[in-house]
């Protein structure tokens, strides 16, 4: 019996779908391009991440941040806690190395625990010694895979939203989510917003009750004042407000103000095409 592609794709898509539900730290190896983009988008995608959280240098995939407790690696920085370490931001360099080891690709055995690093002035110290060397070449040739742990955590996302929201809002948090996998500067937003921010599903991730991830930004949509602005460009507007409201919430120890010019210009980003 012959099968339709509608048929065949929204069957890949169904399993896809269940292996996410069934590891949910660890994406699975990717079976295809996802979410709509060709190898060469998947690489302008990887880039563009890389740039906007390392400015696109090999230094940049290890850093740790002034003010934040935690390593930032990788083209994603991801996180990783020293130990005894914890914070309402969600740990995802460990997961990555784990997909690393699911791909068949060896990683140091020091990667597999706590951050070696206490404190940032330890790490900066070390900056150069063997280890970090070590991690920015693994980093610098494993860019491919990256992207592909960070659109994985993307297609995960809507699942783990609709599961946080009450019934009368999924239809709008779905509808807003595959409208913007409609296109693929909308497909961008959410690959890139979900590594950046995060879901939005974390009781941590909040301040004074409110969130700033992904699911945030969903709900916010809606409001240009024009009923034909793009996806993408509502996404970005959206974005703008979601990290403002953050900033305005924060702790003032926390000294948010200072990163949200650099956050605003991110989001300006995506209003460009892919």
């Amino acid at each position: 019996m012959n099968t339709s592609p509608v048929c065949t794709k929204l069957g890949v898509l169904t399993l896809f779908l269940s292996c996410f539900a069934s590891c949910a730290e660890t994406p699975p190896p990717s079976t295809g391009t996802g979410a709509g983009l060709s190898a060469a988008q998947i690489e302008r995608v990887g880039r563009r991440i890389w740039q906007n959280e390392c400015s696109g240098t090999v230094a940049g995939l290890t850093s740790w941040n002034a003010g934040e407790d935690f390593a930032s690696l990788g083209i994603g920085h991801f996180i990783w806690y020293p130990q005894g370490g914890s914070g309402p931001f969600e740990e995802s360099f460990p997961p990555l190395v784990a997909f690393f080891n699911t791909r068949g690709i060896a990683t140091p055995s020091w990667t597999r625990g706590a951050c070696p690093w206490p404190t940032k002035a330890a790490f900066e110290a070390d900056k150069n010694g063997p280890r970090q060397q070590e991690l920015r070449g693994l980093l610098s040739q494993t860019v491919r895979l990256q992207t592909e742990f960070i659109m994985a955590r993307m297609e995960r996302a809507l699942p783990k939203m609709l599961a946080a929201v009450p019934t009368s809002e999924r239809g709008r948090v779905s509808g807003m989510f595959q409208s913007l996998r409609m296109t693929q500067e909308g497909t961008f937003c959410l690959i890139d917003y979900v590594n950046f921010k995060g879901e939005g599903t974390s009781p941590k991730e909040r301040y004074q009750g409110e969130g700033w991830g992904l699911l945030q930004v969903l709900s916010d949509m809606g409001r240009s004042p024009r009923r034909d602005t793009a996806w993408n460009v509502q996404f970005a507007e959206a974005a703008k407000r979601v990290l403002s409201r953050r900033v305005a919430n924060a702790p003032p120890e926390r000294k948010e103000r200072r990163w949200l010019a650099g956050w605003h210009k991110r989001c300006e980003g995506y209003q460009r095409s892919l």
